[in-house]
């Protein structure tokens, strides 16, 4: 085939080395059907996504080093999700479990965000992690483990998605309380309600083109650090009673009923790995992003640092400031359901109050939005390799707009239907909350781990260098760590409204996708697309056209 070159990348070669090579590609799809695709007439990125990842292009590149660093801030929504998960380490050992678990954790969770960051750069598509094991794994295995991996990830994105909307009612309900001078009593049902409106409006939000998300995502982290600084400010100066700084460092207190005291603390991790994941979620957009293999890996290991440090200091701002958590009149007493904007309204008033809990509710509300788009970029690219049933239906563009409607509406319809739970039990949306970070987190360390065991991995531009084997080794021993941590009660003694319920979330999933890859989907799934089946089948034509030239030359020569 004439100008056709179809080769692997070297760690050294750039995306736009590759475009040079003005090659023809027949791309062929899961479902056997061919597409003739000229490199030359796309960007550099497009084109390495033909040529080595074998995917037409689908999606616009309109994300920037500003939109694509602040979509990984937003993901995070650090100080939305600090209100949402605070009374975690609260509950579980007081000022010094949330100002140290969050040190702690925060480190483990910087080498998961790392390894993740160097698996991008080198495998920029929206399949995101799950589409690495096809690169990292023997070829016998990709299938199976692949298929594990991405049903984790998708997991873990709904309930993150699900339990960001949950937070956000919480938020908003909460301002509404704050204003009627707590007055307004907020009730399960209406909590339920408000959550399934808010996420409609997420799907409608995503269902506009990439043009608009990206104008919107720009923004966003201005807004949230001018937020993250005028609140610390205003909490340090008006609030008259604060805290020493012996009782933010040292007070170790626990009303979970575990002894010793010590082991409850370690509860204290969930909320630092609520806020600190999702890290692959611009990995899921980086179809979406010029030069992804640069911008998507230093947006994530950047957001990641900014969220570390500054949440680290948000934490103890809060700590200094939130008076006695405990007493009766205390925070976590609040009728608003909402510790943090009690907290808020204790040392600000009631316009303070008011004010910054909306702020969180916007803050959280973007989570939402650039959530649920990486949500329905993974429903798009895995029914693309065929992960889930009806797959050509969620693959559908719409063109108007450029961005997968179904997969949009889809992810909506189970970020409500998993929230449902909560009508019979409050205690099962916090295992929401829980198996979001097992989940992401398994999904991230699966694939690591194949990097460590297999050594197939190719670096791309970003990488760690000498630093990569321990820096990955560590964020597969924390996840295993904080794993067994997750999945245990946090409260004594067990009853059915302290069971923590991310342990049956994980078993049942685990169980459906154990049961669907044996029933159907090893007799179809064969791994995502792999580079070397269009490289054989390209050398096989240019074998063919080779023979058939030979056999005309000598034809010509008798």
């Amino acid at each position: 085939m004439d100008g056709l070159e179809v080769r692997p990348q070297t760690a050294t070669e750039s995306l736009r080395e590759r475009k040079k090579s003005n090659g023809v590609i027949d791309i062929v799809a899961p479902d056997g059907t061919a597409r003739r695709v000229d490199l030359a007439d796309m960007s550099a990125a497009d084109a390495e996504l033909a040529a080595k990842f074998g995917y037409t292009p689908v999606f616009k590149r309109q994300f920037g080093y500003l939109s694509t660093f602040s979509f990984a801030v937003s993901i995070s929504g650090l100080f939305a999700t600090i209100m949402t998960t605070f009374v975690f380490p609260l509950d579980a050992g007081g000022a010094a479990s949330a100002v140290w678990c969050w040190a702690i954790s925060g480190l483990g969770c910087l080498c998961i965000a790392f390894s993740v960051a160097e698996l991008v750069s080198a495998y920029p598509t929206s399949g995101g992690l799950y589409f690495t094991i096809s690169r990292l794994a023997p070829k016998d295995w990709v299938p199976s483990i692949s298929w594990v991996t991405g049903w984790l990830n998708l997991l873990g994105q709904i309930a993150g998605v699900a339990s960001s909307e949950y937070g956000a009612a919480q938020m908003l309900l909460a301002a509404v309380c704050i204003g009627s001078d707590f007055q307004y009593v907020i009730t399960t049902n209406t909590t339920i309600g408000v959550m399934a409106a808010l996420t409609v409006l997420t799907g409608i939000v995503n269902s506009m083109s990439t043009f608009w998300m990206e104008k919107m995502t720009q923004g966003y982290v201005i807004f949230h650090v001018l937020v993250l600084v005028s609140c610390s400010i205003a909490l340090l100066v008006k609030t008259e009673n604060k805290h020493d700084a012996k009782y933010v460092f040292t007070n170790v207190e626990s009303s979970s009923g575990w002894t010793p005291i010590g082991f409850s603390f370690l509860f204290g991790f969930l909320s630092v790995s609520w806020t600190m994941t999702d890290y692959d979620a611009t990995a899921h957009i980086t179809e979406e992003i010029e030069e992804p293999e640069v911008k998507a890996p230093w947006a994530i290991s950047l957001a990641m640092v900014f969220t570390y440090v500054v949440g680290w200091l948000f934490t103890i701002v809060l700590c200094f400031c939130m008076g006695d958590f405990a007493a009766d009149d205390g925070i976590l007493a609040s009728v608003t359901l909402q510790p943090v904007g009690q907290l808020f309204y204790n040392s600000l008033g009631k316009g303070g109050g008011i004010f910054f809990t909306v702020c969180g509710f916007i803050i959280i509300k973007f989570v939402c939005f650039t959530a649920m788009q990486s949500l329905s970029r993974t429903v798009f690219a895995f029914s693309r390799d065929r992960l889930l049933p009806f797959s050509h239906f969620w693959t559908k563009i719409e063109p108007h707009t450029g961005t997968p409607l179904t997969a949009v509406w889809i992810s909506v319809f189970w970020c409500i239907a998993i929230n449902l739970i909560g009508l019979g039990s409050y205690a099962a949306i916090s295992g929401v909350f829980n198996i979001c970070a097992i989940a992401l987190d398994w999904s991230y360390c699966i694939p690591i781990f194949c990097k460590l065991a297999f050594g197939n991995f190719e670096p791309g531009p970003w990488h760690l260098g000498k630093f990569s084997w321990f820096i990955n080794a560590w964020a597969c021993t924390w996840t295993l760590f904080v794993t067994i941590i997750f999945l245990l009660p946090t409260a004594r003694p067990v009853a059915a409204d302290t069971m923590n319920y991310a342990s049956v979330f994980l078993a049942f999933t685990l169980l459906v996708t154990v049961v669907y890859w044996y029933i159907s989907g090893r007799k179809f799934y064969n791994g995502p697309i792999i580079e070397a089946q269009f490289e054989e089948s390209i050398a096989d034509r240019s074998s063919s056209d080779n023979n058939n030239k030979d056999k005309e030359a000598k034809e010509l020569s008798v």
